[in-house]
């Protein structure tokens, strides 16, 4: 199934994608939340749709928000593709590489996009996302890790490098927690749809290809990845997972940097297409 939210920031309408239209889900839960995916709001929104409960919602006009709620935490995997390890002159990282990214980083996936102020290396990153289904604490193995899954969805990871590598202190999190920083979406499709060891990642600036790539080329998979981390932490349903971008990143010296006026597109096979454009702000 996919999943949707429609609407203004903050009064999105949750909704279920079939044959190309929208169905509101307002009967049957207020809206995409954690609870949502670990309480069976999927199985109980399949239902629906089969019964001809949900009616159709009018989508021409209406903004696509991101299709989760604000989730507790937001987690980002760096270095998690061989191709960007190499442009970024590491040695690919032995353990998943953890930071954070605030969670009001998250947006619609076509939500303009400000600028940071001071920014001179604002970056673009296309990423598979993983959203988490169920309270996920110290998994037994792997292939435990993909039973906690709610859905994927396509992540844009947005960084700004001198925020992030220059005045860090060592950590990432400043580079990656500006304004708009995570664009989610246009939707989550649940596990039964998405292939995520093979999906092609895509981006382009201006029209122009950036990155082209599969998750083929990831060092850690999904389910190691979500086994690692709870090892070390608890995650918690509606969390979002960044698991990485592969290589053509400006950060690669290939490519300038994002500026005001911009548009980037990005893409991930499956999950849908997302459009910022850039201002200032």
């Amino acid at each position: 199934m996919k999943f949707a939210r429609l609407g203004t920031p903050g009064s999105e309408i949750p909704a279920v994608m079939d044959g190309g239209k929208y169905y509101s889900l307002a009967s049957v839960t207020a809206d995409l939340t954690g609870d949502f995916w670990s309480s069976g709001g999927p199985a109980r929104a399949a239902a629906a749709l089969a019964a001809g409960e949900l009616p159709e919602l009018e989508a021409d006009g209406l903004r696509i928000g991101a299709p989760i709620t604000r989730p507790s935490s937001v987690y980002g995997i760096g270095l998690n593709y061989a191709g960007h390890a190499a442009e970024s002159g590491s040695a690919p990282p032995a353990f998943p590489l953890l930071f954070h990214k605030a969670p009001n980083t998250v947006v619609g996936p076509d939500d303009a996009v400000a600028i940071p102020r001071g920014s001179s290396k604002t970056d673009w990153e296309v990423e598979l996302g993983v959203v988490i289904g169920a309270r996920a604490s110290y998994l037994s193995s792997p292939s435990e890790a993909m039973d906690y899954i709610a859905g994927f969805v396509t992540v844009n990871d947005l960084s700004e490098r001198d925020f992030q590598l220059e005045v860090s202190g060592g950590q990432w999190s400043k580079g990656k927690s500006c304004a708009g920083f995570c664009p989610t979406g246009p939707y989550l499709a649940t596990p039964d749809e998405v292939d995520a060891g093979n999906l092609r990642l895509r981006s382009w600036v201006n029209g122009e290809s950036r990155q082209d790539s599969t998750t083929g080329d990831l060092i850690f998979d999904v389910a190691t990845i979500i086994h690692h981390l709870s090892q070390y932490l608890v995650l918690e349903p509606g969390d979002l997972i960044c698991t990485g971008t592969p290589e053509g990143v400006a950060m690669s010296g290939r490519f300038p940097y994002l500026k005001a006026g911009d548009v980037l597109e990005i893409e991930v096979e499956g999950l849908g297409r997302q459009r910022q454009e850039f201002i200032q702000a």
